[in-house]
């Protein structure tokens, strides 16, 4: 029974019997006592004055007084103005200790057989071009909320969808077969993603220099952006895709595949996987039947051009355009026929996507489409919407090269985390495999803890070199603080010191001890919260705080040199729990902690 619920039921006996009164559990406001008073739970006395008919001080007098004599819980209390401060008995905490114990997966809920099923979309990127920074804070967001939807007991699909077709594709394409020499990922070393992005690149220069020929010849920007023999060509190469023209898609699915390769070597790295991914080039068209079917029925209208189009006015929206006038589809008739696709293929009682704040318009937009052409999910879905991603040298750009590589950030992240972790002599003593595997938990950590500490909806800088630091709210601190719970659990095993499945009661803790079990104990709600509220960050500030209490604690009070052996072993038991749930928070966030540092 949990501490607070264990407090109600005393509380309404106490009101009974003290003023007669029968008062509801929801009537006792039970919270954690601010930091400048003493006490672990705070009675607000407010709502019993009516029945008592005293002041506030008075009332809290006496219920404390009742409490004190009558729940053992209770060891003290105290009274500031219409508040009762309650300190909670040592022994109670230590059995709140043996129940996180007991349970491995703390805080952790299982999906029941009928638990809802949460579709969780993120990646989503291009194949004409790697992944970059952007893509970097979308995908641990995507991954960390995935895993906290799967904490909180849901049934969890992460899905993808590839941007795969389209303008963009065609000019890499184009730019291959003009100025490639048949170069492939092998024949270069090149990962094929970044080999792709090249010619996209590439395009773009040889496309502006045209563009600019053709205004020297006294072209306005618009006609010689129009008259490029580049931008049409690759428009006719779109048009021979559109119609299933077997040179054209054998081309596409051989420098696609190119890039999937790429790709999925990005995604290992980063600690990110997927249940199922789909494909624009397989959605598109399923999104012009549903829409087609819209019009059937009522629901859009067509204009004379032939484009069609639904009126969302009545919403205190606009017109949005559907299909155009040739028949060809936009990126809202994509996402309807993905909806329709993953209908299909599951259950689907909620779904979210995790997409840059640009696009909040479009999912109000698709949200309402959704809900009109009878997807259950579709009012209620969830657009995650986050903020830009920059680094201090100022936005990322990303045609004319100098776009930050997702890839080139993980490398240097991990070589910054081996020179910083040498010159501290952490390293000291280990084998190569050993400093290379530390070097990657920590400089891959540092990136995702940073990201991940920010509240999504937020614009953010990420600054390398502060995030690698190993004082203060950084991947590394916490980490650190792992490493340094289990040299001393391994120093306890190596002194034959074992810790107990039940931890014996009757030890006299100090208030430092007693809140670092309450902050144990909260891990729950904290989970909770991260769910409810589609929040990572409350995580990732959960475990800096955790272990900044727990970093005081080691600074004040011995461990392995306490001489009363029941403390030593609590203390021992109270350092494991603190490990075990930082491993969890960071599991969420997708951040390994290591072993030793």
């Amino acid at each position: 029974m949990k501490i607070e619920d264990k407090l109600t039921a005393s509380v309404i006996n106490g009101v009974k019997e003290l003023y007669g009164a029968e008062v509801p559990a929801k009537m006792v406001q039970l919270q954690k006592t601010k930091k400048e008073f003493d006490g672990h739970l705070t009675l607000v006395v407010f709502p019993f004055l009516k029945m008592s008919k005293k002041g506030p001080e008075q009332t809290a007098q006496e219920i404390g007084e009742y409490l004190k004599k009558n729940e053992p819980a209770i060891a003290n209390y105290n009274v500031i103005k219409g508040f009762l401060n309650l300190t909670i008995a040592s022994d109670v905490w230590v059995e709140l200790l043996n129940r996180i114990h007991a349970d491995a997966q703390w805080g952790i809920q299982k999906a029941t057989e009928d638990a809802p099923l949460v579709m969780i979309e993120y990646s989503s990127p291009n194949t004409n071009k790697p992944l970059h920074l952007g893509h970097v804070r979308n995908n641990l967001l995507g991954n960390a909320l995935a895993n906290v939807m799967a904490a909180n007991g849901n049934k969890v699909v992460k899905t993808n969808i590839v941007n795969d077709r389209g303008i963009h594709i065609c000019k890499s394409m184009l730019a291959w077969l003009k100025y490639g020499n048949g170069e492939t990922p092998e024949s270069s070393g090149k990962k094929g993603d970044h080999l792709i992005g090249d010619y996209y690149v590439a395009f773009d220069k040889h496309y502006k220099a045209e563009v600019a020929e053709l205004m020297e010849k006294g072209l306005s920007k618009e006609e010689a952006e129009a008259q490029s023999p580049l931008m049409q060509e690759a428009r006719e190469m779109l048009r021979k895709w559109e119609a299933n023209d077997p040179e054209i898609r054998a081309l596409w699915k051989k420098m696609n595949d190119w890039v999937y390769a790429g790709f999925d070597e990005t995604y290992k790295m980063m600690g990110v996987s997927f249940d199922k991914i789909y494909y624009e080039s397989e959605t598109y068209l399923e999104g012009k039947e549903k829409v087609l079917e819209g019009l059937e029925k009522g629901f859009f209208y067509r204009k004379e051009d032939g484009s069609v189009w639904a009126d969302l006015t009545a919403e205190g929206l606009d017109h949005k355009l559907l299909l155009r006038a040739d028949g060809t589809s936009v990126y809202m008739t994509q996402d309807i026929g993905t909806a329709k696709l993953r209908f299909q293929d599951f259950p689907i009682n909620k779904m979210i996507y995790v997409v840059g704040n640009e696009q909040n318009y479009h999912f109000q937009v698709l949200s309402i489409l959704l809900d009109k052409l009878g997807f259950e999910w579709g009012k209620d879905l969830v657009h995650f919407s986050y903020g830009m991603v920059e680094l201090p040298e100022g936005k990322m750009k990303s045609r004319e090269g100098t776009v930050v590589d997702a890839d080139d950030l993980m490398e240097a992240m991990i070589e910054t985390a081996k020179e910083t972790s040498s010159e501290l002599g952490k390293l000291d003593g280990l084998t190569k495999e050993e400093a290379d595997d530390i070097a990657r938990i920590v400089g891959l950590g540092a990136l995702k803890y940073f990201i991940l500490k920010v509240d999504a909806r937020k614009n953010m800088t990420f600054n390398p070199k502060e995030s690698i630091d190993f004082n203060g709210n950084t991947g590394p601190f916490i980490q650190y603080t792992y490493a340094r719970i289990q040299s001393i659990l391994r120093k306890a095993a190596e002194a034959g010191i074992t810790i107990p499945a039940v931890i014996p009661t009757g030890v006299e803790l100090s208030t430092k001890e007693e809140g670092l079990i309450q902050m144990l104990a909260d891990f729950t709600n904290v989970v909770r919260q991260a769910g409810s509220d589609y929040n990572p960050s409350i995580l990732a500030n959960y475990a800096y705080d955790l272990v900044k209490e727990y970093n005081q604690f080691y600074h004040d009070f011995s461990i392995l040199r306490e001489e009363n052996e029941a403390l030593k072993v609590f203390r021992l038991a109270l350092s494991q729990n603190v490990g075990k749930i930082v491993k969890q928070a960071m599991g969420l966030l997708g951040i390994e902690v290591p072993e030793r540092m």
